[in-house]
């Protein structure tokens, strides 16, 4: 498998530090607020990684955070008077609900920053005892980037653009020093008790001091095998991470880093300070989660997406043909999956996740699996091997799992859903009375509302037409 390393900007061949065992970090939310569609495309994008390179055959460790302490997060306890465990709980839930719904894997480590205090003060103090960091006068301490000389090595963005992004601090001894410990100003700030006296981490080294404590080899030149995150936090967050993780651990933190594209609306990153942020509780309530996936899926991961309607419904369309293949073959129970669809999938997404190769292959398989199935429709092996086919594209993209049925009843309300229903249920008693006039108006009655149904063995089901 090739992938594209940010830091040297070309495609590279994924030697994992141990064989077939591999070790993903990928930097998680903030939880102050409602997830938006930055946050869903990231989580899809490193989920199909993981799907990916689990059906390779690799031990996959899996791990997100959640930054549970920020300023942020006080200035919502504030705002709402509720308690910073109130506030990050509710908002943890919610993000986990909202990847339940896109089908992304929970993760196998998921540390919270206000449980994980230990290993940040153990890194602060070696970076301390290293010369490495600085308190100032009013109690703060700072990591020196001058005592770095590998500093901007990962990102190369150390330019006046870069720089531009850091906020000015006077008590900093260089424009790009960072924080890692904020000392406490005054006693209604929310802090905790640490070495250093009451304060709370900054944000940086929580990434690097977890990733140490949950997941990475102590005995390595590399930690981890893979750092994941969007574009946006590759300068300076992830440079700031490598850079302590250097001189505290003379480890370097991953040997590999892979960055997803912005999703952006009118051309406008994606951010809750343009005020254009499209919440997925929202985009929830109008699209299924597996037609939003499927379209966040559908792009390149480097490249950026700009959201927008039409693009969705053109991606739905492909994901329909998908489930109308999925009814032709609904009958029959799986059997072996076809090794050649099987490997064409496996040459496309080796070329760095290249899914618009992969997606190829699987609508080439739909036009072929639809043709075949008109001249032979009673080839129940042939089924089989499709309905196989259906079921690891679910298992590799995440699609594909619903019932085909109910998958085309997606967005018809509940009240219409509880007539329909009604009507199929009074069908289906006047089939057992054998009163088949009235079965017969029934259905001309469903086919005046847009609804089509099918009798099969597992019941009668019903769609919109």
């Amino acid at each position: 498998m090739r992938i594209f390393d940010s830091s040297l900007k070309k495609e590279v061949e994924l030697i994992p530090i141990k064989d077939k065992e591999v070790r993903i970090y990928v930097c998680g939310p903030t939880v102050y607020d409602d997830a938006h569609l930055g946050h869903a495309r990231s989580s899809i994008v490193f989920d199909l990684l993981r799907r990916f390179l689990i059906l390779k055959g690799y031990k996959v460790t899996f791990m997100k955070n959640f930054t549970d302490i920020d300023d942020k997060i006080i200035k919502k306890v504030k705002e709402t008077e509720k308690s910073l465990e109130e506030i990050t709980q509710y908002y943890i839930k919610r993000y986990l609900e909202d990847m339940e719904a896109l089908g992304v894997l929970r993760a196998d480590i998921e540390p919270k920053a206000t449980q994980s205090l230990d290993a940040m003060f153990d890194m602060i103090e070696r970076l301390l005892e290293k010369g490495c960091a600085y308190r100032t006068d009013d109690g703060d301490i700072y990591f020196d980037t001058s005592k770095d000389k590998n500093y901007c090595s990962l990102s190369h963005k150390c330019d006046e653009e870069g720089l531009s992004r850091i906020e000015p601090n006077p008590k900093k001894r260089n424009p790009a020093d960072f924080a890692l410990w904020k000392a406490c100003k005054n006693e209604e700030d929310i802090c905790f008790e640490s070495p250093f006296g009451r304060g709370r981490p900054g944000w940086h080294i929580e990434c690097s001091a977890m990733i140490y404590k949950y997941l990475a080899y102590k005995d390595e030149e590399y930690q981890i095998d893979i750092h994941g995150g969007g574009a946006d936090l590759f300068f300076p967050h992830h440079e700031n991470e490598a850079a302590q993780t250097r001189c505290a651990y003379n480890q370097k933190l991953a040997k590999y880093w892979m960055h997803n594209g912005f999703v952006t609306i009118s051309g406008e990153k994606m951010s809750k300070s343009l005020g254009n942020s499209f919440f997925i509780k929202d985009a929830l309530k109008v699209y299924d989660g597996e037609i939003l996936r499927f379209y966040l899926l559908s792009t390149h991961y480097r490249s950026s997406l700009n959201f927008n309607e039409e693009d969705l419904l053109n991606s739905k369309k492909r994901l329909d043909k998908l489930y109308r293949l999925k009814k032709r073959v609904f009958d029959v129970n799986e059997s072996e999956i076809d090794d050649s669809f099987k490997l064409s999938l496996f040459e496309a997404l080796d070329d760095d996740l290249n899914i618009s190769k992969a997606l190829s292959v699987i609508d080439e398989f739909i036009s072929n699996a639809n043709e075949y199935l008109d001249k032979n429709p009673k080839d129940k092996n042939y089924k089989k091997t499709v309905k196989a086919n259906i079921d690891f594209i679910d298992k590799l993209l995440g699609v594909g799992n619903k019932n085909p049925f109910e998958y085309f009843q997606i967005g018809i309300d509940e009240n219409r859903k509880k007539e329909i229903e009604k009507l199929i249920e009074e069908r289906a008693k006047a089939k057992k009375e054998k009163n088949y006039e009235k079965a017969d108006l029934i259905r001309e009655k469903l086919l005046k509302m847009g609804i089509s149904i099918m009798d099969t063995p597992q019941g009668t089901f019903w769609e919109k037409i």
